[in-house]
């Protein structure tokens, strides 16, 4: 599928976005390094999205510094990932949204649904940590970040290893293959300091969210005890031990990945968000293909009659087509 690149600014530079799918808003915070096209041809990354995207708007977008975005990006702190990440919000939007972040990502969503509980609705986390400074000894971390910076090719070999636990050879090519595009050395490096440098154990508490922790439980790169820690820290969260050792989630056992965030999605987000027994009736007729004009002739009534009850239910909604009225109307269909 031909993507469409869109550019919003940022506090730390322009950064390159894309909206595909229909239904609720839903941002994937990207984690550490990522490239928009290419992505979507690494492992399952690709049918990951497009199985989101048929119940979901799925908003992806490249961190300053990575991929399409603006290279020239000097700002790679923890306040300025979170700052991207709404900026993208606004810029897709989306004003009352679901957030899925995985690793590093995982803390930046996080933040997100602690400092602004108005734009979180619901809040997915895959194998993340609440403290950076946990996932290795001090010396290993800086040993990491040091070959990142001084060598990307055996850099990002490493770190294959480090997520993909025995690779094949094409694993081992494409996935290095994918970091050195989506980031130079000195970028990569950077934001791996700034991970092992974050600890956001006090904001978790603060997190009001429907939220679900979902963690490999032999994941190698970060240990399944720090993503318990992050479910016991989070208020109600739900945690979902998942099968598995690699640390991608788009890698190996991805679809019990994907049905546990759509499982839970099905339970946290309100299927029906105030939408009157008549209003419930226009979106099915929405649905079938239905003009208001026809919608109105169905249902005897005017039709500026008709036009108000399309409009109350794109604004209850939070959509912005008729596709996406659609969407809602047959994830609704399925949930029950």
């Amino acid at each position: 599928m031909t993507l469409a690149i869109r550019y919003c600014n940022t506090p730390a530079g322009r950064v390159a976005y894309c909206v595909s799918g229909a239904g609720p808003p839903l941002l994937c915070e990207p984690g550490w390094v990522t490239h928009l096209t290419a992505q979507p041809d690494l492992f399952a990354f690709g049918e990951f999205i497009d199985r989101l995207a048929d119940h979901f708007t799925v908003i992806r977008y490249d961190k300053p510094g990575c991929g399409l975005s603006d290279r020239t990006s000097t700002d790679f702190s923890f306040a300025a990932q979170v700052g991207a990440a709404l900026a993208v919000a606004d810029a897709a939007r989306a004003k009352n949204l679901i957030v899925f972040g995985a690793s590093q990502g995982g803390q930046v969503a996080a933040a997100m649904a602690a400092r602004h509980p108005e734009r979180v609705r619901a809040l997915i986390v895959y194998g993340m940590c609440a403290d950076g400074g946990e996932l290795a000894p001090a010396e290993i971390r800086d040993s990491i970040v040091a070959l990142v910076k001084a060598h990307w090719g055996l850099g990002s070999k490493m770190m294959t290893g480090i997520f993909v636990p025995d690779p094949t050879a094409a694993d081992a090519a494409a996935f290095g293959h994918a970091q050195r595009i989506s980031a130079t050395a000195k970028v990569a490096s950077q934001y791996l300091a700034t991970y092992y440098e974050t600890d956001i154990r006090s904001l978790l508490p603060a997190i009001s969210a429907p939220t679900a922790v979902l963690h490999r439980e032999g994941d190698t790169a970060t240990p399944f005890e720090l993503g318990r820690e992050v479910a016991a820290l989070i208020p109600h969260a739900e945690l979902h031990p998942l099968p598995g050792t690699g640390h991608l989630y788009y890698h190996g056992e991805w679809q019990a990945v994907l049905d546990a965030m759509l499982a839970f999605l099905g339970r946290a987000v309100d299927s029906d968000p105030k939408l009157t027994s008549r209003e419930i009736e226009v979106a099915r007729l929405v649905a079938a293909g239905l003009t208001n004009h026809a919608i109105a002739s169905t249902l005897s009534v005017a039709p500026r009659t008709a036009e108000a009850h399309v409009e109350n239910i794109r604004r209850k909604l939070d959509v912005r087509s008729r596709a996406q009225i659609a969407a809602w109307v047959t994830a609704r269909a399925a949930a029950d």
